[in-house]
């Protein structure tokens, strides 16, 4: 202990070393994205949610944002199950939007004309070469 201690009587902290320092620097900040993410899913997740009303969604905000540690912690132990299957309906019902917007935009069929607008999709960069692959089998089959 003698050799944290200086000659004036203070304790050594991490910023007596450099090295340290910038660890610890880096961690906090870390450690407060990662907070604001969950904080913030935790918000996107209240109003995500269809079978929690209107004063259910109103009382759950505010107690995550007047106590946000109890109240993420609380949110997450009382709903967090559920979180997870409220996120796979929402990116099913995107993916589900998304695909219809190919069909729309394609036509439906299986012509060349249809094939056609496929690669100026593909060429314009609207979608990707996996899409594009998905989107073709669709067509000839």
């Amino acid at each position: 202990m003698d050799g944290l201690v200086s000659p004036d009587g203070l304790v050594s902290l991490a910023y007596d070393y450099p090295v340290l320092g910038v660890f610890w620097t880096v961690m906090w900040f870390f450690l407060w994205v990662l907070w604001l993410s969950v904080l913030f899913r935790v918000i996107f997740d209240i109003f995500r949610d269809p079978h929690l009303g209107g004063w259910g969604k109103t009382g759950w905000l505010l107690f995550v944002l007047f106590v946000p540690f109890l109240g993420v912690l609380v949110y997450v132990i009382a709903r967090g199950q559920d979180m997870g299957r409220r996120e796979i309906e929402h990116a099913k019902q995107k993916r589900a939007a998304y695909d219809e917007y190919i069909k729309q935009v394609t036509g439906g069929g299986g012509s060349a004309d249809e094939l056609t607008k496929l690669s100026e999709l593909k060429a314009r960069g609207d979608i990707t070469e996996e899409e594009f692959a998905q989107a073709k089998q669709k067509l000839l089959s």
